[in-house]
């Protein structure tokens, strides 16, 4: 280093000099809600590929209920596996899109323990970007789970009679329930205070939900009081309209009902789950 150098390094930096450099260039424009809320989806996805465990429950959860219901009770039920098999698949698509929505709140509820979402609060961006980015990332979990209930059931001798528009059409309307069904996770990790507690009330819910139903029996054989129960349970719906895409029919009244129950979600628990978060301390 020569001296006019060593001069030059030393020399104090003005106010000016400061001043013309941060103004040399022109400022870029502030990212959009769409571009931030994929960005933190694709935060989402990163996740996964660093910590692929996440995909337990969306790989095994489904298989152990196929296998187990088909072979176990199916003959019991249905006089034949491979009869029940065609009334149980679409059912347990049903069963493990929901309860994977389950972990759309433990995760974010682990990420606000960890101080991570003190951290995308204080960024330039649209304040909800970190929820809907997580969500969407959280639809491919969904996706996945999803191909895998149906490859294996292919395997094991499903065969759909809607044919593939059938299986994508009801796979379609499953992820929007599911999205609009993680925003009741989402506020509730921002109530309770552990994941554990997350998951413990999510599974509270979701258990009684999706067993008082009619993913595994027709409700024609319960007592009367039950299928009442099951009539207005909203999983029993949806299980109802997949069942029905799949197999060729197109219960329209249901698939109404189904898609007024995903505004409903997301019109209850979106907005107030934007007040927790931006009250959030």
């Amino acid at each position: 280093m020569n001296t006019t150098t060593a001069e030059q390094a030393s020399a104090p930096v003005t106010e000016d000099a400061l001043r013309s450099v941060l103004l040399a260039g022109e400022r870029p424009s502030r990212p959009g809600p769409v571009l931030t809320s994929l960005t933190f989806g694709w935060r989402a996805l990163l996740k996964i590929k660093h910590v692929p465990e996440q995909l337990v429950d969306v790989t095994m959860f489904p298989i152990m209920f196929t296998l187990m219901f088909t072979y176990l009770f199916g003959g019991a039920l249905a006089g034949s596996t491979q009869e029940y098999l065609q009334f149980l698949l679409p059912g347990i698509l049903v069963q493990a899109n929901v309860m994977i929505t389950m972990n759309t709140g433990i995760t974010l509820n682990t990420d606000i323990q960890k101080g991570v979402f003190d951290r995308f609060r204080s960024l330039p961006v649209w304040r909800p970007s970190p929820l809907v980015g997580a969500l969407l990332g959280d639809v491919m979990r969904y996706s996945i789970g999803s191909a895998i209930v149906i490859t294996l059931g292919l395997v094991l001798g499903f065969r759909p009679e809607g044919g593939a528009v059938g299986v994508v059409l009801s796979v379609a309307l499953l992820l929007v329930f599911s999205f609009c069904l993680s925003w009741l996770w989402t506020m509730l990790s921002l109530i309770l205070r552990t994941p554990n507690s997350v998951a413990g009330v999510s599974m509270m819910v979701m258990f009684p939900l999706t067993f008082v139903s009619n993913i595994f029996v027709d409700p024609k054989t319960m007592p009367g009081w039950m299928q009442a129960v099951v009539e207005v349970n909203p999983i029993s719906h949806l299980a109802t309209v997949v069942r029905g895409l799949m197999h060729g029919s197109v219960p329209a009244g249901e698939i109404g009902w189904v898609l007024v129950s995903s505004v409903l979600l997301l019109a209850v628990f979106g907005p107030i789950t934007m007040v927790l978060y931006r009250n959030k301390k």
